[in-house]
Protein backbone atom coordinates (compact mmCIF):
# COMPACT_ATOMS: atom_id res chain seq x y z
CA UNK A 1 0.00 0.00 0.00
CA UNK A 2 0.88 3.12 -0.84
CA UNK A 3 0.59 6.67 1.18
CA UNK A 4 -0.03 4.74 3.60
CA UNK A 5 -2.43 7.39 5.13
CA UNK A 6 -0.01 10.09 5.07
CA UNK A 7 -0.25 13.73 3.62
CA UNK A 8 1.62 13.69 0.63
CA UNK A 9 2.98 16.52 -2.07
CA UNK A 10 1.99 16.46 -5.14
CA UNK A 11 5.86 14.42 -6.38
CA UNK A 12 4.14 11.90 -3.23
CA UNK A 13 -0.02 11.86 -5.04
CA UNK A 14 1.97 11.39 -8.70
CA UNK A 15 4.09 8.38 -7.15
CA UNK A 16 1.02 6.77 -5.54
CA UNK A 17 -1.58 6.91 -8.03
CA UNK A 18 1.47 5.36 -10.23
CA UNK A 19 2.09 2.86 -7.82
CA UNK A 20 5.67 3.59 -8.05
CA UNK A 21 7.83 3.52 -4.92
CA UNK A 22 10.35 6.02 -3.60
CA UNK A 23 12.46 3.15 -3.27
CA UNK A 24 12.21 2.72 -7.33
CA UNK A 25 12.81 6.88 -7.68
CA UNK A 26 15.69 6.67 -5.42
CA UNK A 27 17.22 3.79 -7.38
CA UNK A 28 16.48 5.25 -10.91
CA UNK A 29 17.33 8.87 -9.96
CA UNK A 30 20.41 8.10 -8.15
CA UNK A 31 18.83 10.63 -5.41
CA UNK A 32 19.12 9.24 -2.02
CA UNK A 33 15.87 7.29 0.07
CA UNK A 34 16.01 10.23 2.36
CA UNK A 35 15.68 12.46 -0.10
CA UNK A 36 13.50 11.14 -2.07
CA UNK A 37 11.06 10.94 1.11
CA UNK A 38 11.30 14.45 1.92
CA UNK A 39 10.25 15.00 -1.03
CA UNK A 40 7.10 13.56 -1.01
CA UNK A 41 6.02 14.70 2.58
CA UNK A 42 3.39 17.72 2.06
CA UNK A 43 5.86 20.49 3.31
CA UNK A 44 5.64 23.33 1.01
CA UNK A 45 8.45 24.73 2.32
CA UNK A 46 10.91 21.81 0.88
CA UNK A 47 12.33 22.42 -2.44
CA UNK A 48 14.59 20.45 -4.26
CA UNK A 49 17.90 21.70 -5.49
CA UNK A 50 18.08 21.99 -9.00
CA UNK A 51 20.51 19.23 -9.32
CA UNK A 52 18.53 17.05 -7.49
CA UNK A 53 14.91 18.38 -9.69
CA UNK A 54 16.43 17.22 -12.44
CA UNK A 55 17.94 14.01 -11.57
CA UNK A 56 14.14 13.27 -10.44
CA UNK A 57 12.33 14.29 -13.18
CA UNK A 58 14.86 12.50 -15.86
CA UNK A 59 13.90 9.07 -13.95
CA UNK A 60 9.66 10.26 -14.05
CA UNK A 61 10.36 10.58 -17.57
CA UNK A 62 10.49 7.50 -18.44
CA UNK A 63 7.31 6.92 -17.17
CA UNK A 64 5.32 9.80 -18.13
CA UNK A 65 7.51 12.24 -21.04
CA UNK A 66 5.66 15.15 -20.53
CA UNK A 67 6.42 15.70 -16.51
CA UNK A 68 7.25 19.19 -15.96
CA UNK A 69 8.78 20.28 -12.46
CA UNK A 70 5.51 22.79 -12.01
CA UNK A 71 3.42 19.61 -11.74
CA UNK A 72 5.46 18.88 -7.91
CA UNK A 73 6.96 22.46 -7.70
CA UNK A 74 6.01 25.97 -7.28
CA UNK A 75 9.32 27.57 -8.66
Amino acid sequence: MFGLGKKRSPLGKWLDKRGISQQWLSKQSKVSRSTISELCKCEPDHEPTRVTMKKVLKALREIDPNVKSDDFWDM
